[in-house]
């Protein structure tokens, strides 16, 4: 994988932070922006042939001396790169980095702990690494915090929480549901949206920020939620496909199943949804993704037969193809830069 850049009309493409993939094993994934869209988010992950081939027999992930994965922000006017999980290093497995909300000084990532994630807060720099769920034996992933900055939303064991910025006072949301997933905030930070039922047939469901209110406002007609991102068989399962919100915070985007097409989806936070996608047989669309200005639609489809992003009219329209990858690709996880017209 590479991480890269394009305008929003499909030109200009670019492979950002190449050096990252220059030893051998190594690739690169894009994650996000800065809120002002001059620094870009990049991952980056190594694993040794004997550990990937170890992982390939046993249909499973091994992580140890064989991986390492660090995030970096990558500075897009001077190329600089800084690996701030490096700094005062806790694991060699850090994903989901990002600019934490109304404090310019602070960041938040995942971090993986004797097989175990926790989210963590930490200064800009890397330092003052801070585990939100310190001495949990449990997985939380879905890490993210509110508009002001205030609290914070994760999923443990495949349950919803929400806690005070420093991880205090934790408070589960109860939905009845064993499978619970990637709590995202609204724009104003009064709701969370997340995936809530059963393993593989979950649905989207909003609640309160004080957990009350649990309203289910889509439904997935059998969709799995998983997007495949090889071509050959593999055991990692693919990227799970997850409900958005618009930028207005009254609307939310997501992807269900109509016969052997899976279309895009528009629903209000009253469950009132309505269908954005009419295609053949045997079309998938996922990660949809509006733009900042919320008048555009970014996403990804196999409508050509390979995975390619496009963007459509917000509103309903025809969709542009703004990537060109070649059969056997896939282009995945698009981030539209803030107040930029680049996607």
């Amino acid at each position: 994988m590479r991480a890269c850049v394009v305008q929003e009309d499909g030109s200009g493409r670019r492979v950002l932070a190449e050096s990252l993939t220059q030893e051998p094993n190594a690739w690169s994934q894009f994650a996000g922006w800065s809120p002002d869209g001059r620094i870009a988010i990049v991952g980056r992950g190594w694993e040794s042939p004997e550990n990937a081939a170890w992982e390939e027999e046993h249909q499973t992930f091994r992580f140890g001396d064989g991986w390492l994965y660090d995030m970096f922000l990558l500075d897009m006017a001077t190329g600089k790169l800084t690996n701030v999980t490096a700094v005062e290093r806790v694991s060699n497995y850090n994903t989901g980095l990002f600019y934490w909300p109304n404090d310019p000084h602070k960041l938040g990532f995942q971090a993986l702990i004797q097989g175990d994630s926790h989210p963590f807060r930490m200064d800009r720099d890397g330092r003052n690494k801070k585990d939100l769920t310190e001495g949990s034996k449990e997985f939380a992933y879905g890490f993210g915090a509110s508009p002001d900055g205030k609290r914070i939303a994760y999923h443990k064991s495949y349950q919803v929480w929400i806690a005070d910025a420093d991880g205090a006072n934790a408070k589960q949301i109860e939905t009845g549901h064993p499978f619970n997933f990637v709590p995202q905030w609204s724009p104003d930070g009064q709701w969370l949206l997340f995936l809530s039922g059963e393993h593989y047939d979950c649905h989207p469901y909003i609640v309160r920020r004080d957990g009350s209110g649990l309203r289910k406002v889509g439904d997935r007609q059998g969709y799995r939620g998983v997007v495949a991102f090889l071509d050959v068989p593999d055991f990692h399962g693919g990227s799970s496909d997850v409900p958005v919100w618009a930028r207005d915070g009254n609307r939310i985007y997501y992807t269900a199943q109509f016969g052997k097409s899976v279309e895009l989806m528009r629903t209000d936070v009253e469950g009132q949804s309505e269908r954005l996608s009419h295609s053949p047989p045997g079309t998938l669309h996922y990660h949809p993704t509006p733009a900042p200005d919320g008048r555009q639609l970014l996403f990804g489809s196999n409508r050509t037969g390979t995975r390619q992003l496009y963007v459509m009219p917000a509103s309903d329209g025809d969709a542009r193809p703004i990537t060109q990858v070649k059969p056997g690709w896939g282009a995945m996880w698009p981030h539209w830069q803030p107040r930029s017209v680049g996607a």
